[in-house]
């Protein structure tokens, strides 16, 4: 029996230690210049880098469907609730200065390859060659 323990005290360990190694792939903090549009631009008030608050990290809204820059411009302007299920919808924020909004989407597009916390990145899927 004591075997037993001896073995699941390991397997506990190493599940922890993974777990432990996935919390440290969060993304930094944003740059001060975008911190300081996010502060302006009254963002900060439902989204946080790799945590949900009450709308979803911006490495999650990275991660989702590839959205370009422009198109995340034009989601802060005209939120779409059906691409977020599970998140209350999103105000409209048509006061965002375009240049401001084009930043921080550019920045929000550069955290895709960050890992939101208990999210595993899908494989990528290669297409069978064509004759």
């Amino acid at each position: 029996m004591s075997k037993f323990f001896q073995r699941l005290g390991l397997l506990v360990a190493t599940v922890l230690t993974g777990l432990s190694a996935s919390a440290q792939t969060k993304a930094p903090d944003p740059p001060a210049e975008i911190q300081t549009l996010l502060q302006k631009n009254i963002c900060l008030t439902c989204h946080k880098v790799n945590d949900r608050l009450v709308g979803p990290a911006y490495v999650e809204v990275a991660n989702k469907k590839n959205y370009t820059p422009e198109q995340i411009v034009a989601l802060i302007y005209k939120p779409k609730p059906e691409n977020w299920p599970g998140y209350p919808p999103m105000a409209a924020l048509p006061n965002v200065p375009k240049d401001e909004a084009l930043k921080i989407a550019n920045w929000i597009v550069s955290l895709r390859e960050a890992k939101a916390p208990g999210k595993a990145k899908a494989p990528v899927k290669k297409k069978a060659p064509t004759r």
